[in-house]
């Protein structure tokens, strides 16, 4: 079962990563192609772009990281990030003048975390203690 999890993961990222940049860089052929719901709407479909390029994160992140706090976090800091650039980019097409600013710090908040959850892992992984296998068996002869 663990295989097609991981099976299952790694074509999660590959779908949400290819769509997401699709979707990010390109949101008038995504919209074309994918989501052609009236009217277009440009920052619309650069915050899809930026939540399923989140969403691939998470995925790919869950196959990389031992710690499941750091790779939720890595997708909601990548996600968070790219929709604080969405609205910078967008930042004449509606909403806040304030838009860009929280959204953007809000992202940087959560890759905090996330870099925190990582220092986290890592003190955690190197207090383990060692495997009868690997320990020492004594002094050098």
């Amino acid at each position: 079962m663990r295989t097609f999890a991981k099976i299952v993961a790694g074509l999660a990222a590959v779908f949400s990563l290819v769509t997401g940049v699709w979707a990010f860089a390109a949101p008038e052929s995504f919209a074309d192609n994918i989501a052609s719901y009236p009217p277009y709407n440009e920052h619309l479909t650069h915050d899809i772009g930026a939540f399923l390029i989140g969403l691939g994160v998470a995925a790919l992140a869950g196959l990389l990281l031992s710690d499941g706090l750091a790779a939720g976090l890595a997708g909601v800091a990548a996600g968070s990030l790219l929709h604080g650039v969405s609205h910078i980019l967008d930042a004449g097409h509606g909403g806040r003048a304030s838009d860009p600013w929280t959204v953007s710090l809000f992202g940087l908040l959560a890759l905090a975390g996330f870099l925190a959850a990582l220092g986290r892992a890592g003190r955690r992984a190197s207090a383990a203690p060692r495997s009868p296998s690997r320990a020492p068996s004594g002094p050098p002869r």
